[in-house]
C-alpha cells in the first residue's frame, strides 16, 4: 500500500512529484493522484506523513479528485505511527497516525489551536484460515458466528501463549497439514507500528484482569507474557501490509493481526478472499486515525476529511468507519455481513495506556 524499501532517492517530476526514500522510519513518500488524469487545478498543496495503512486512500484517484475539488493536494510520505514523533516534522503540516496515543505526543509539538481530529477508525481483527479457525473454536479459544468470522477469546489465547500451546496439542490440527509450530498471532513491530502497539495494550490489559497499565509495576506484571507474544514471531514489519498480503496469498502464519479495514477494503472492492476467516479479539482496541494539524492548512485539510461527504464515502471504500457516521459504513458493508461484525456485537474495548508506558511495554519485549 504504497510501501517501497529502496535505498536511494528516486525523483521524477511529471506535473506531481513522487518521492521515494527509506530514512529512519519513513517508509515512502505517496503523493496523492499520482495515477489520476484528473486536470483540476488545487490551490492549497499540504505535505504530511501517515500511516502506510492509509496510502491506498490517499492515492485512490477519486480521492485526488474529491481532494482537487475542494482546493487541496496532499503529498504524504508514510511512517511507523510511533516512529512519527522522530520524523523533523518542521515542513509538514499535519501528521496522521493510526491511533490517539502517538497523535497525542505529536499535538504537544504543534502549536497550531485546536487538538487532533479523527475522521476514521477502524477495529483490530485477527485473519485466519478457515482450518485454524475451527480448531481454535474446537479447543475453546475461539467462537464462529459463521462460516468466515467469529471472535477470539482473548483470555483462553493468552493462556495458551503463556503455556507455549503448540497446534499439535490442539484437538482436531492433525488434519491440516499446515498448522505445526507454537500457535501465535503474527503482528507488526510494536515498537514503529501502531497496530503492533495496540495489540500489546489489548494483551497486558486482559492478563493484568481488566486494569489499564500506568506504572512500571503494572509493565513488570505482563512484561514476560508480552515478551513471549512478540519474540515467538521472529522478525517483523512496521507494517500490516506485508504480513496481510503474504496471508491473502496463501503463505506466512495461519493467524496475523491486520485492520478490519484491510479485510473490509477488498470486499467492497468484490475480490475473493478464499477461506479467509475474520476473528473479532472479545477484547480489543480501535485503531482511531487520528489527525495532528501542525499548520492551519493542515487543520483546514483534517476538518474538510471528518466533515465532507464525499471523502467519507471514500473512506468507507478503503473500510474505515467514520467517526460518527455509522450508517455510511452499514450501509456499505451489507452484502458482508457474514465477514464484518458492523455492530462489534459483545466486543470489550480496552483502554489504551499512555504513550510513555506503551513505549516502555514494547521496549520490554525486545530484552
Amino acid at each position: 500500500m504504497g510501501f517501497r524499501e529502496h535505498a536511494a532517492c528516486v525523483r521524477r517530476i511529471v506535473g506531481i512529484v513522487l518521492a521515494v526514500l527509506l530514512i529512519g522510519g519513513v517508509a515512502v513518500a505517496v503523493v496523492a493522484g499520482r495515477d489520476s488524469k484528473d486536470t483540476s487545478t488545487a490551490t492549497k498543496t499540504v505535505r504530511g506523513v501517515i500511516g502506510s495503512e492509509k496510502a491506498e486512500f490517499f492515492a485512490d484517484p477519486e480521492v485526488v479528485k474529491a481532494l482537487a475539488a475542494k482546493g487541496f493536494t496532499v503529498k504524504a510520505e508514510t511512517s511507523g505511527s510511533w516512529a512519527m514523533d522522530q520524523l523533523p516534522l518542521k515542513d509538514y503540516d499535519f501528521a496522521f497516525p493510526g491511533s490517539k496515543a502517538p497523535a497525542d505526543e505529536l499535538q504537544r509539538k504543534s502549536s497550531v489551536k485546536g487538538g487532533p481530529i479523527r475522521p476514521f477508525y477502524s477495529p483490530l481483527v485477527v485473519v485466519a484460515h478457515r482450518g485454524a479457525a475451527q480448531v481454535l473454536a474446537d479447543n475453546g479459544l475461539a467462537t464462529l458466528s459463521s462460516k468466515s468470522s467469529g471472535k477470539l477469546l482473548m483470555a483462553p489465547y493468552l493462556k495458551a501463549a503463556k503455556a507455549d500451546r503448540t497446534w499439535q496439542q490442539l484437538k482436531g490440527a492433525g488434519k491440516h497439514a499446515e498448522l505445526t509450530g507454537t500457535v501465535f498471532i503474527t503482528s507488526t513491530d510494536p515498537v514503529a507500528s501502531n497496530s503492533g502497539a495496540l495489540y500489546l495494550a489489548a494483551a497486558s490489559y486482559v492478563a493484568d484482569g481488566g486494569r489499564v497499565a500506568a506504572d512500571e509495576a503494572a509493565i513488570d506484571r505482563t512484561a514476560p507474557l508480552l515478551k513471549k507474544l512478540i519474540q515467538v514471531q521472529g522478525a517483523q514489519q512496521t507494517s500490516s501490509d506485508a504480513p496481510f498480503r503474504d496471508f491473502i496469498s496463501g503463505v506466512g502464519n495461519p493467524l496475523v493481526l491486520v485492520y478490519e479495514s484491510q479485510v473490509a477494503s477488498l470486499l467492497l472492492q468484490k475480490q475473493d478472499l478464499g477461506d479467509l476467516v475474520v476473528l473479532y479479539p472479545d477484547t480489543t482496541v480501535s485503531s482511531d486515525h487520528t489527525l495532528v494539524p501542525l499548520t492551519d492548512s493542515g487543520r483546514q485539510f483534517g476538518e474538510l476529511l471528518s466533515t465532507d461527504r464525499r471523502l467519507r464515502e471514500l473512506a468507507v471504500r478503503h473500510g474505515f468507519r467514520p467517526q460518527g457516521a455509522a450508517a455510511e459504513f452499514t450501509a456499505a458493508t451489507a452484502g458482508h455481513t457474514d465477514y464484518i461484525d458492523q455492530q462489534l456485537t459483545g466486543i470489550r474495548q480496552a483502554p489504551v495506556p499512555t504513550a510513555t508506558v506503551l513505549r516502555a511495554m514494547a521496549r520490554r519485549t525486545r530484552g
